[in-house]
């Protein structure tokens, strides 16, 4: 007689159970650009987080993080630094949210290798986009960021915050003149967020990712 005990919990436990834990979110601002205007919109970014009930909050800003482009499955020494200031918070994080400008048509080469340089740390987690820029308001590189996710097994939000001609948004004291609309985008997405991140960790406490 087979007497072996499944202690795995149940998925409607697990739930209830994750759901009382915070969310860790990491914040990725993608921008290395001199001169850049990510931190105006990182810092509005993270007023909302941080707000958001039910969130713990670590920031990437890839200003501070030099990958090389140069992608190797034996890392130099200068290379692993690089990596552990970022490899930790990504492994560690439930959730993302990627702050993403638009250079050409696209999302930037800084955020890309933080990206490549990784799988398993994005793999069956939720990410978020905001993003910011000209005419477009950088929505071309979340779309082109969405695919390359999908390759990783991560879950891409459907609902952004974008901001379109973005330096004409804020005053100079980093405050968006017309807040409303952002703000509610914001808490839609922001709740997207959280229910996946809860409904994948959750899942993934009852069953590996792949197993």
């Amino acid at each position: 007689m087979n007497t072996t005990t499944d202690v795995s919990p149940s998925p409607a436990a697990a739930l209830s159970a994750t759901a009382a834990q915070p969310v860790k979110v990491a914040v990725v601002v993608g921008s290395n650009r001199e001169g850049r205007f990510g931190p105006v919109v990182a810092e509005w970014l993270l007023r909302h987080v941080r707000e958001h009930q039910g969130f713990e909050v670590d920031v990437i800003d890839l200003a501070e993080v030099d990958l090389p482009t140069s992608l190797s499955h034996r890392p130099d020494a200068a290379t692993r630094a690089e990596l552990a200031k970022v490899s930790p918070k990504l492994a560690a994080a439930d959730a993302f949210v990627v702050l993403t400008p638009e250079y050409n048509h696209s999302y930037p080469a800084s955020l890309k290798s933080l990206i490549d340089w990784h799988r398993p740390e994005w793999q069956a987690k939720p990410i978020a986009f905001v993003s910011y820029g000209g005419l477009s308001g950088g929505l071309r590189s979340v779309e082109h960021l969405r695919p390359v996710f999908a390759e990783l097994h991560a879950v891409t939000i459907r609902d952004t915050v974008s901001f379109h001609n973005a330096g004409a948004l804020f005053d100079d004291e980093g405050n968006h003149k017309e807040p409303a609309a952002a703000d509610a985008a914001a808490k839609a997405m922001l709740d997207q967020l959280a229910w996946w991140a809860w409904a994948l960790r959750a899942a993934k406490e009852v069953r590996p990712y792949g197993s």
